[in-house]
């Protein structure tokens, strides 16, 4: 049996940029793990979201990680510069939560704050 780790948190982006995250998706497709991602059933406004949520095997992280990486990459898309942005909490029953943030165009991963202990009680 392996140790589980659960992510969950979500991306926000732009319409151009939402199918260029489809298509890094797609292409990591495992058929699995994969099934963790989600979007609204509708669109609501300009901001697109997409979210993760899954309780997934530790040694997939790296499966998770290079998609978060490739998807921070993701140019602007228009004269505003926005590039995708997203945090995901990775909580593990050994050596607690990590905040990962998507921005600036990489992926950053740092101990997650104090006051999301109680995700991981």
């Amino acid at each position: 049996m392996g140790v589980y780790v659960s992510v969950r948190g979500w991306l926000e982006c732009d319409g151009a940029q939402l199918a260029a995250v489809r298509e890094i998706i797609s292409a990591h497709a495992d058929d699995h793990y994969s099934h963790g991602w989600s979007t609204p059933r509708r669109q609501v406004n300009w901001t697109h979201y997409v979210f993760y949520g899954a309780d997934i095997r530790e040694s997939a992280l790296d499966w998770f990680a290079r998609q978060l990486e490739e998807i921070a990459r993701i140019p602007a898309s228009d004269g505003d510069g926005d590039l995708v942005r997203g945090l995901f909490l990775v909580g593990r029953e050994v050596g607690g939560t990590t905040e990962w943030q998507v921005r600036d165009g990489r992926l950053a991963i740092a101990p997650a704050d104090v006051r999301h202990r109680y995700l991981d009680e």
